[in-house]
């Protein structure tokens, strides 16, 4: 079977503005998403640096992996696509390559895993690798791996910003050893040391020395794909891992649903009435959006796992919350979308690290709901949200795939609600806009994967 170099065409989406479809009854949806973003970006980095060839299954094909193998492969690692069995596209097979190499630049887009990630492992090239991303990338924070990865050896020209762009003067190692970085404003520079750490000369001891930790599910789920590659991170103490030195070991890895991209269509059935089902649930993740079942009972849903589907089913309201998302800030946006609905005011705390993300999404949320009518309040670490009447209007994605499914779930029930560029949802989920009007009865991928032509009213 020949195997085509992978390229980014192969994940083509819908680009400009698109009317949100008003849903015009209860839902009875089944819905399979894509695989996770976050699984397949760690395991695409523990593939290339294991000690053969491995391959995935069932893996996400969209701008942030897209942005990950592109990276990987300019160091060298061969990344080929195969036909598997998953229904969003081709599986990938990894060829590891020792030292990487260098000479190079990687343009990180807006993924914040390709640039903390790739970063962690650039000290492992000969020469010089330049790490770039896209303008409206720039902003998010870098400085606290930067400094991490100087302490434990890797040779870093910033000139002097502490942010992208930057230049590695890689020379094919890292020596590794006791590190401290304050991981407060992003839990990838814990996960883009740890899935490093294995090759460094000495290992690494890691302790985090900032006031809050973000997002602990995604560290628990970097070091479960360790575990499952035969690296076992000790923890002495919380906010302390201890990574010994060795090999990574190669291996053929099935990639989960994305749960966190599950969230606006299980929140549908809250905001339309009805039910939605998505398959594949697993019985365990580490994935923050497993939380999902818990949070959406909270807040009013039936939520059912029955044959390794998840089904949420409206009640009779939304409740208003009192919610600490500082283990699952990325499925803010979602949450705010229900609140705007709910029966009483909801605050969401422990999020005020997503103003680092692909925008100021407090910020972001609380500025597109106001002008749509709606009323939030910032708050130090969170958001306050009061329900009211909403009206049609634009809804900014600005430049924030999180931010473009917030406005799907608001038009639902608010007509005339226009995203200005559903295309931003590409960066994790190009089949979005299908999806969303296949949920709602119209054309789009089947239960069985297979996938229709835009329907009309989506934009081109």
């Amino acid at each position: 079977m020949t195997a085509d170099r992978y390229s980014r065409d192969s994940a083509p989406t819908t680009r400009g503005r698109w009317r949100a479809p008003v849903a015009e009854g209860a839902l009875r949806a089944t819905v399979t998403v894509p695989g996770s973003k976050s699984l397949t970006n760690r395991e695409l980095i523990l593939a290339a640096i294991a000690d053969g060839p491995g391959r995935l299954t069932a893996p996400l094909h969209s701008e942030d992996s897209a942005r990950m193998i592109e990276a990987l492969q300019a160091l060298g690692v061969g990344i080929e696509t195969e036909p598997g069995s998953g229904a969003y596209g081709d599986d990938l097979l990894i060829t590891p390559v020792w030292p990487l190499q260098g000479g190079t630049r990687v343009d990180c887009g807006q993924a914040g895993t390709v640039m903390r990630f790739v970063a962690g492992i650039a000290g492992f090239v000969r020469g010089d690798v330049t790490l770039t991303a896209h303008e409206s990338a720039l902003h998010r924070p870098m400085g606290a791996m930067i400094k991490a990865l100087r302490d434990v050896g890797v040779d870093i020209d910033d000139g002097g910003t502490w942010a992208l762009p930057f230049i590695v003067r890689g020379h094919g190692h890292v020596r590794g050893g006791e590190v401290v970085v304050d991981a407060s404003a992003s839990s990838q520079f814990v996960s883009g040391l740890l899935l490093a750490a294995p090759r460094f000369d000495v290992g690494l001891h890691l302790i985090h020395a900032g006031e809050r930790l973000p997002s602990m599910p995604h560290i628990d789920m970097t070091i479960e794909s360790l575990a499952h590659r035969g690296v076992h991170v000790e923890r002495p103490a919380p906010g302390e891992w201890v990574v010994p030195a060795g090999g990574v070991r190669a291996k053929d890895v099935a990639i989960e649903p994305d749960l966190s991209n599950a969230a606006p269509f299980l929140g549908a059935a809250m905001i339309a009435g009805g039910s939605v089902s998505v398959t594949g649930w697993p019985a365990h993740s580490t994935q923050p959006g497993a939380m999902l079942t818990d949070i959406l009972s909270l807040m009013g849903a039936r939520v059912v796992r029955r044959g390794g589907a998840l089904t949420v089913t409206a009640g009779a309201s939304i409740a208003g919350v009192d919610l600490d998302l500082s283990a699952a800030g990325e499925l803010t946006p979602t949450i705010f979308a229900l609140a705007a609905f709910a029966d009483a005011p909801t605050t969401l705390y422990g999020i005020g690290h997503i103003r680092g993300h692909e925008t100021d999404r407090i910020a972001a949320l609380i500025g597109e709901l106001r002008g749509l009518g709606g009323e939030a309040h910032e708050l130090a670490d969170g958001i306050r949200i009061v329900p009211r009447d909403l009206h049609g209007g634009t809804w900014h994605a600005h430049h924030d795939h999180r931010m473009a499914t917030t406005g799907a779930l608001i038009g639902l029930r608010v007509p005339d609600v226009e995203i200005d560029d559903i295309g931003t949802t590409a960066k994790t989920m190009p089949q979005f806009p299908e999806l969303w009007h296949a949920m709602l009865g119209g054309d789009g991928p089947g239960d069985d994967g297979a996938h229709s032509q835009p329907l009309h009213d989506v934009a081109s």
